[in-house]
């Protein structure tokens, strides 16, 4: 822009050493009007502190990972229906590059904004198409679904407008009962909380489990959550478009305290063993009974990072009887026993000082 007002616009087509030395990934931020400021602000926080806030704690050097943008469709402030007024340092045509692009929520009444903030739609499938991860907060996910990129993907929003968006977009594959989706670098959060669930789940995804756990510990939240009633689930294999084999992988995910043979899941699917073998193992790069224990030691890692119950507890929980079993073959997957894993990624504990009874005053 041209009036001077966005004087302090980072580069946002450049990339310098983030954490580690690897290069700092550009993040853009879209605040809109009438939206909840915290599907904004909370992502924002997120990717500033990621790779930096945590050695800042301990006096060690470190480089944030990402460089953050916030941006509004013409570069003017925003306003939240209870009057916070936002900022943004740039309009939408001043982001030239974003490895990331984080769509906030902009209030129920989704078929006005969506008139009103048309030029959201095709800004954001330019951007895809250059290679960014494109996330909808909330009703952001809308935008998303206007531009098309959601059509035949897995996508999930608020649960009191889902059956509306179902109605309006058939072609997407909405799963409000989801608290995070990805598929094929499109990502969707189910309210003003998974914000700070998506914002994490990217940290991890591109920087890694430590750098997630490091971030969220600094800021005290909590690790990122995927499902309503379950635990944090990394999608275990690569986008793909077998309709068959996502249903099972799904019914893996949901029931994997259960011993499924592959019989079971072939005969479900409608295909020959053999066939159905064949094609879980192209689909998912894994076999189903290697699939399963995948889930197993991913969901086992998410109690031990989230609960303090008992090792013998979460092995029982994920479908090990045999605890001595479960160590050895959660070791080989993570490197670490239970117990050393939770020592590193467990929740952080507080330490009490003791407690004297002194005067007020």
């Amino acid at each position: 822009m041209s009036d001077g007002r966005h004087a302090d616009l980072p580069a946002t087509g450049l990339r310098t050493a983030g954490a580690g030395g690897a290069p700092q990934l550009n993040v853009t931020v879209v605040l809109l009007d009438d939206g909840l400021s915290s599907t904004a602000i909370m992502p924002v926080e997120i990717f500033h502190s990621a790779g930096g806030l945590w050695h800042e704690i301990h006096n060690r050097p470190g480089e944030p990972a990402f460089r953050v943008t916030t941006a509004s469709v013409s570069g003017d402030e925003v306003r939240s229906p209870y009057g916070l007024a936002l900022r943004p340092q740039a309009g939408l045509d001043d982001i030239e590059h974003s490895d990331i692009v984080i769509v906030s929520t902009s209030g129920l009444r989704w078929n006005e904004k969506l008139v009103e903030n048309s030029a959201l739609v095709p800004w954001l499938r330019r951007h895809y198409d250059a290679g960014a991860y494109v996330a909808g907060v909330c009703m952001g996910s809308a935008y998303l679904a206007e531009a098309g990129l959601l059509d035949g993907r897995l996508a999930t929003t608020h649960w009191a407008i889902s059956d509306q968006f179902a109605r309006h977009w058939p072609q997407v594959c909405w799963r409000p009962d989801l608290l995070v989706t990805e598929d094929s670098r499109m990502l969707c959060s189910g309210g003003v909380y998974a914000a700070i669930d998506v914002s994490l789940y990217l940290v991890e995804k591109l920087c890694g489990h430590e750098v997630a756990v490091q971030t969220a510990k600094s800021l005290l939240l909590p690790i990122p959550r995927t499902h309503q009633s379950g635990y944090a689930m990394l999608p275990l294999s690569p986008p793909h478009g077998d309709e068959r084999i996502r249903a099972a992988e799904a019914f893996l995910q949901g029931s994997y305290k259960e011993d499924i043979s592959t019989e079971t899941l072939a005969r479900q699917a409608g295909l020959g063993h053999r066939t159905f073998a064949r094609r879980f193992k192209a689909a998912t790069g894994r076999l189903p009974a290697a699939y399963l224990q995948a889930v197993r030691i991913e969901t086992a890692k998410s109690m031990l990072e989230r609960e303090s119950a008992p090792i013998q507890s979460v092995s029982s929980a994920v479908g090990y009887d045999d605890v001595t079993f479960f160590r050895s073959l959660f070791k080989r997957n993570t490197g670490m026993t239970p117990a050393e894993y939770r020592a590193s990624f467990g929740p952080m504990a507080v330490r009490h000082e003791p407690q004297f009874d002194l005067p007020c005053g």
